[in-house]
């Protein structure tokens, strides 16, 4: 098995493919008021940078990571094909986002996740993710977590 992660893209058909099928697992849990999703012309923006996960040039993933100009990013779309987890290809995909990161000398990087979504919340936990107030643009949500973790540059 050949893991590769890159930024690429996000218009091709692999990819819009895994952000129709994150849609429709969102929308299977929660309300749309529930539901912060960028499209695909947003993850197109300069501010924002997108990962590809591929297995033997399958797209199997993918993340973005989103500048808010303040020193911090968010995280947003990150999705595995249901088909190829197990594989640690989330593993993968943070690592690759907290070294882009650290990289850019970000203070901090935060996350809105659903609370019907423990598998993710365990991946950030492990992470090292805590538990914040809501941030940014988003109003407090029964139905949303937000997390946040600290980086410290060397």
């Amino acid at each position: 098995m050949s893991l590769r992660v890159a930024v690429e893209s996000p218009r091709q058909d692999g990819v819009i493919r895994l952000l129709e099928m994150s849609d429709a697992y969102a929308e299977s849990l929660y309300p749309p008021q529930s539901n912060h999703m960028l499209d695909l012309a947003s993850l197109e923006k300069p501010e924002i940078t997108f990962w590809v996960a591929r297995i033997e040039g399958d797209i199997i993933g993918c993340c973005a990571l989103v500048e808010a100009g303040d020193g911090t990013a968010e995280i947003k779309r990150m999705f595995v094909d249901p088909a190829a987890r197990g594989r640690s290809v989330a593993r993968k995909l943070m690592e690759t986002i907290e070294a882009a990161a650290f990289e850019k000398r970000l203070a901090a990087i935060r996350l809105e996740t659903g609370i019907y979504q423990p598998e993710a919340i365990g991946l950030y936990k492990r992470f090292g993710y805590v538990e914040i107030p809501a941030f940014g643009s988003y109003l407090p949500d029964p139905l949303s977590l937000f997390m946040e973790k600290r980086l410290t540059q060397a």
